[in-house]
């Protein structure tokens, strides 16, 4: 009899060690988090998701900046330059930057003309906004008449040498009269040749020395 005690005495502790023993390993759903590990896969997640917007916003980009070349056709209305600083076949050193790679390259006069040049604030057809643009000229307006445009006045793009420009409402930022010139050049980054670039102003070529 003391003997049977003894055994279920025995058995009520040993079960009573197993059940908390169970009770002392976590089930996996408790199990501690493991933070470098967490803080690794938040990390990743969030680069992933940068990449994938900076890939779109260079996507905008490249499509507002993808072809500086032009056709070479000009609007019927305007004038030839009757004494440009630079000559048609000439040279001359670019010292502007509207695009990559056109900074300090070697650009040669394709058309001089006397105009008055615009930069101008719109936003493309299916693109970003665009601040500032340099340039488009009084005769690639619509409606332009005879009195040069101010500044801030709207004014409906009549030009496409940027994709998705053609048609659409801009905000003139400033207006002067000047020399535009239209140039080819090969890029300084690309070598990427460059025809009947539209426009460049007179201050913004150099003698080549």
């Amino acid at each position: 009899m003391v003997k049977n005690k003894m055994m279920m005495g025995a058995a009520s502790v040993f079960a009573a060690l197993a059940l908390s023993a169970c009770q002392a390993d976590p089930s996996p759903a408790d199990a501690p988090v493991d933070m470098d590990e967490q803080m690794d896969e938040n990390m990743g997640d969030n680069a992933d998701d940068m990449n994938d917007q900076m890939d779109e916003q260079m996507g905008d980009e490249d499509d507002h900046m993808m072809d500086h070349s032009g056709s070479g056709e000009i609007p019927d209305d305007l004038e030839e330059a009757q004494d440009p600083k630079y000559a048609v076949g000439t040279q001359a050193i670019i010292t502007t930057d509207h695009m990559t790679g056109m900074k300090d390259a070697e650009a040669t006069i394709v058309g001089a003309y006397d105009t008055t040049v615009y930069a101008v604030s719109y936003t493309p057809s299916g693109g970003a906004p665009v601040e500032n643009h340099k340039w488009v000229i009084h005769e690639e307006l619509e409606n332009a008449g005879g009195e040069p445009f101010q500044e801030g006045d709207e004014v409906v793009l009549d030009a496409d040498h940027m994709q998705g420009m053609d048609g659409v409402t801009a905000t003139v930022d400033s207006a002067q009269q000047t020399t535009v010139y239209m140039i080819d050049f090969n890029a300084m980054d690309s070598g990427e040749k460059v025809t009947n670039h539209k426009w460049v102003t007179e201050d913004e070529l150099m003698p080549v020395e």
